[in-house]
């Protein structure tokens, strides 16, 4: 009875676990899209300067700041190329975002940027979706784990059965 009992809680853990995954994806797409938006507009002005003076070439905006003799146009040159970086990386994690549900999870599982994903993380609040593919999730996982344990202690205790067949045959 008690193995029952804990079957059925490790099934419930891994319930609880399953159904946060896909309100975890969706959180980390949506920190994603504000964070992107946000250094759109951060670099809107110099985004501008780059039309007008180098057909839009961020790159060759920086590397005039970089080229000036002023110290001041110099020293911006960090920090622009700075910006620039970051909305590239922050459009990249957008892109990644938009793909099927699959490569979504893969991405933030393993391919994510890791400030943001720890960032994510650590605003992330633990909720029960009752959305069709939280369910999903939730049941795959549930499954998945209980599957998964009860093979490795089926593993661990097939020495000792082994051995109490062997007995009892050669009796």
């Amino acid at each position: 009875m008690l193995r029952s009992y804990l079957r059925l809680t490790l099934f419930a853990f891994g319930l609880l676990v399953g159904v946060q995954v896909p309100g975890f994806i969706d959180a980390y797409a949506k920190h994603v899209e504000a964070r992107r938006l946000e250094a759109e507009q951060g670099l809107h002005g110099f985004q501008d300067t780059a039309r007008r003076f180098f057909s839009g070439d961020l790159d060759a905006l920086v590397q005039h700041y970089r080229d000036s003799d002023d110290p001041v146009f110099q020293n911006d040159a960090q920090s622009v190329e700075h910006l620039v970086a970051r909305a590239r990386l922050l459009e990249r994690e957008w892109q990644a975002m938009q793909r099927p549900w699959y490569a979504r999870a893969i991405h933030v599982l393993l391919g994510a940027e890791r400030s943001l994903r720890e960032q994510v993380w650590s605003s992330y609040r633990f909720q029960v979706l009752l959305a069709p593919e939280a369910i999903a999730w939730g049941l795959s996982c549930a499954l998945l784990l209980a599957w998964l344990v009860e093979s490795l202690l089926l593993a661990a205790s097939f020495p000792f059965r082994s051995r109490r067949r062997y007995r009892a045959f050669r009796s």
